[in-house]
């Protein structure tokens, strides 16, 4: 039934009309803000357009017995330490292919700052030649500019170095990390990452390394010989961009990136350390509780890390079994199967023990630890660049498929443990030039046999 008033009901509609009209526009002005806001806020992606590996000229070459005679002739040691050195590099798992510098083959060893500065120019200078000449990159385009070295830190900087070579920009965004150890790498990355969050369509250059010439130690501690007998020579450059034109260039993109840090924790943080010995001279001591430390690192990062890449069938076995083992009904806790989220492992190849201790911890297969196991055989301990050598042996292996997730492990002293994810974007050609190209078909090395390939790699 109408109303009797009909101007009553045509002021409530007038007013309904005015009333709801602002309200669609505040309501369409929220969802345009909304809608932008994302689109221009929301994290960029990061992707990795390609990275370039230093490959040590044969003559660098340091012979297991070559590098025992070298020690012998330098007159540096006695008898105690030449016997425990040998013992060490016997068991160490590094070939005749690693390499030292120049400077480390005088006699006696050359550790001064010049050695040091020479040793650095000549890994960073040649892969960034290396990497920039492949893809036609101008050194004025890159944006920011990021090195790691842990023991070597001089004055003009590492990146300060780079600016000047290559002639980049004044207003480049340049930091040198130093102190972080073999898992800088990573942390580099992490910088840039987070840099690119304020910077878009960036793009940056990191540099892992760690110099040798100025590190070696002369005395008798047994803790800080070790150092001594497993770091070699490398590096590695890595080409980083969040602008959307390198989307379909690119061979692989940051998916995920995980830090963790234990030093609160006394055994962690001098598990890894720099000191002074009873003689007054510098080295690096390594703890035997460190293969320990690593463990109970990669357990916390693999806490954070899990939920965010495996599948809920892994993630439900786990959470039963910690219930179940908290009710007494077993005793260990289910380790899920990190093959259902990643195709590839790169474990830092900071020492035979270091890898099979993953791998244990893991529970991966023998292969799975492959790329580590045979960069730590041919190039040595590269410190934090040995992640990139380890992705450069899958490549070359012509492992790597689009779609494929690859899983880097670093450890470092403080003591860390950092993990990143990647995906492979791009179909990757084996056949490209690397650090790998001139031998792959040598590797990989299996279990005793790496006596026998010696033979081998000097014919």
């Amino acid at each position: 039934m109408e109303s009797s008033f009909p101007f009553i009901n045509k002021a409530f509609f007038i007013i309904q009309t005015f009333i709801s009209f602002p309200c669609f526009l505040a309501a369409t002005a929220c969802v345009v803000i909304a809608v932008f806001g994302y689109y221009f806020f929301k994290p960029r992606c990061i992707y990795l357009i390609d990275f370039s590996c230093y490959q040590p000229p044969d003559f660098l070459r340091a012979p297991v017995s070559n590098f025992i005679e070298h020690l012998t002739i330098s007159g540096v040691f006695d008898r105690e330490s030449l016997d425990l050195q040998q013992k060490i590099l016997e068991r160490s798992g590094i070939g005749d292919d690693a390499s030292v510098p120049v400077t480390v083959h005088e006699i006696p060893p050359n550790s001064s700052l010049s050695a040091g500065r020479e040793e650095t120019q000549d890994i960073l200078f040649t892969i960034v030649e290396d990497l920039f000449s492949k893809h036609k990159i101008d050194p004025t385009s890159i944006d920011i500019l990021v090195s790691n070295c842990s023991l070597f830190c001089p004055s003009p900087s590492i990146t300060s170095i780079i600016i000047n070579r290559f002639g980049m920009r004044s207003d480049i965004k340049s930091f040198s990390l130093s102190g972080m150890g073999c898992s800088a790498g990573l942390l580099s990355i992490n910088l840039v990452k987070d840099l690119m969050k304020i910077h878009g369509d960036s793009v940056a250059l990191v540099l892992s390394m760690e110099a040798v010439s100025p590190n070696g130690y002369r005395g008798k501690c047994k803790s800080m010989l070790i150092a001594n007998t497993i770091f070699r020579m490398g590096g590695a450059a890595i080409l980083l961009s969040n602008r959307k034109q390198d989307k379909h260039k690119a061979k692989y993109k940051l998916q995920h990136l995980i830090r963790t840090h234990v030093g609160s924790d006394n055994e962690s943080y001098e598990s890894v350390m720099q000191q002074i010995d009873d003689e007054g001279l510098v080295g690096v001591a390594l703890s035997k509780q460190l293969v320990k430390v690593a463990s109970k690192a990669l357990k916390i990062n693999v806490v954070q890390l899990g939920p965010k890449v495996l599948p809920y069938s892994e993630q439900l076995k786990y959470i039963i079994s910690f219930i179940q083992r908290k009710w007494g009904m077993q005793k260990e806790v289910y380790t899920p199967n990190f093959k259902k989220a990643f195709e590839h492992f790169c474990i830092h190849a900071g020492g035979r023990a270091i890898i099979e201790g993953v791998e244990k911890h893991l529970k991966l297969d023998k292969e799975d630890g492959e790329a580590s196991r045979t960069t730590l055989y041919r190039y040595g301990n590269t410190s934090s660049s040995s992640l990139w050598y380890e992705l450069q042996y899958l490549e070359a292996k012509a492992r790597m498929r689009r779609g494929d997730r690859v899983w880097q492990i670093g450890f470092g002293s403080g003591f860390k443990a950092n993990s990143a994810v990647w995906k492979c974007v791009s179909e990757i050609n084996s056949k490209d030039r690397n650090a790998w190209s001139d031998r792959i078909h040598l590797y990989p090395v299996c279990g005793d046999a790496s006596s026998a390939l010696r033979t081998k790699l000097l014919s």
